[in-house]
């Protein structure tokens, strides 16, 4: 029997080179290869640009794009950048018909905490400054940017800042105390993510700060005020319990909140969408959801 997509990519992650853990010097070269190897399509259109100050990836797919969705790459705070994430970034811009400007923010360990926080907002700020109504924006992001996504939302209430219009994000790594059951009861199951990297990794990007930091880790912030969110994860990852313990903590909090699980799937497969059904439903689910939000028809 032929191995299905889902097996495939399996596979594919559990004999990756990228360690998580590893030097991130070393592994900035890897995880960009990695998530940046498959051709990015003819229709996609991707140019340098700044928001606040802070470098940028504006990716188009054609049409006429109206709205915007504020984009955070993922890669633990040390890896990963807006030029890697394209295709990603494309397949968000396509489904939800805005502009997804993704964000360079600072990594760690060189720009620890809040680095990345203070460069998502100026951003945000960015966007505000060009005279984009804040009920045209959307925030999104995978993994360690989808905390991020969520940290910013944040931010922008404390900053007193109008907020977004509503937020998707995948995967999130929204608990840098790395408390969540799933890191011991999907370790085996998870082809790319470990509990000891995730360490490695927050450590760097903390920097000392307490893990509990509600800009850090925003499963502890107050998320009262925040737009509705959509969260999504695969059931075979050790972020697993981030995410449904964000959607709960978000609804105790009286935020909109929507959790989707996809059985069997990993960390961040939706980056698989061209390849694996499950990530195209999870996107096409991202791409109602936006543009819900944003007051637009389907596609």
């Amino acid at each position: 029997m032929a191995e299905s997509p889902l097996a495939a990519i399996i596979d594919l992650l559990r004999t990756s080179p990228l360690d998580m853990g590893g030097d991130p010097h070393t592994m900035r070269l890897v995880f960009d290869e990695m998530i940046g190897s498959h051709p990015v399509p003819e229709d996609v259109r991707a140019v340098p640009g700044e928001l606040g100050g802070i470098p940028t990836v504006d990716v188009t797919t054609g049409g006429a794009p109206s709205g915007v969705t504020l984009y955070f790459h993922g890669g633990g705070y040390a890896l990963g950048s807006a030029a890697a994430s394209v295709n990603l970034a494309a397949d968000i811009a396509r489904r939800t018909g805005t502009t997804v400007r993704s964000v360079d923010y600072r990594l760690a360990p060189e720009n620890p905490f809040p680095a990345a926080v203070d460069d998502a907002l100026a951003a945000y700020r960015g966007l505000l400054d060009r005279g984009i109504p804040a009920e045209e924006i959307a925030v999104s992001g995978e993994s360690a940017g989808g905390g991020l996504a969520v940290a910013l939302l944040v931010a922008i209430k404390e900053a007193g800042l109008p907020r977004p219009a509503v937020a998707a994000v995948l995967s999130p790594w929204a608990d840098l105390t790395l408390s969540g059951r799933s890191h011991v009861t999907k370790a085996a199951l998870d082809p790319a993510l470990t509990r000891e990297g995730l360490a490695t990794r927050a450590a760097d990007y903390l920097a000392g700060t307490d893990p509990r930091s509600p800009l850090a880790s925003p499963l502890f912030a107050d998320l009262r005020g925040l737009p509705p969110l959509l969260i999504q994860a695969g059931s075979h990852e050790v972020l697993l319990d981030d995410a449904v313990r964000l959607a709960a903590k978000a609804a105790d909090d009286d935020v909109a909140v929507t959790l989707r699980t996809f059985p069997g799937a990993p960390h961040v497969f939706q980056g698989f969408a061209a390849v694996l059904p499950e990530g195209a439903r999870a996107l096409d689910h991202v791409g109602a959801f936006v543009r819900a939000g944003l007051g637009r028809q389907a596609v």
